[in-house]
């Protein structure tokens, strides 16, 4: 997948395309092609953008799961915001 952050947009622009063709095809008129291939677009651009989302999320779990995690030290002494003599 690489750095690249438009696959929602190709994905929706590929689905514009074969939507506006195929309404061609089946015998709608330009402006009823148009319309569902922008209704195509929004969903696949939208339904593609969900699931890169989820499996970039997926992939920060599973490598925040095999770090090893450091607990923070409290230093009550240095820091006044978190002394308890107010």
């Amino acid at each position: 997948m690489g750095k690249f952050r438009g696959w929602h947009i190709l994905a929706g622009i590929a689905a514009l395309v074969l939507t506006g063709i195929l309404g061609t095809a089946m015998g709608l008129n330009y402006t009823a092609a148009f319309m569902a291939g922008c209704v195509a677009f929004v969903a696949v651009a939208l339904w593609t953008d969900s699931r890169i989302t989820r499996r970039r999320r997926d992939i920060a779990r599973e490598a925040a799961r095999h770090e090893p995690r450091e607990t923070p030290q409290r230093e009550t002494a240095h820091d006044p915001a978190l002394r308890d003599d107010h």
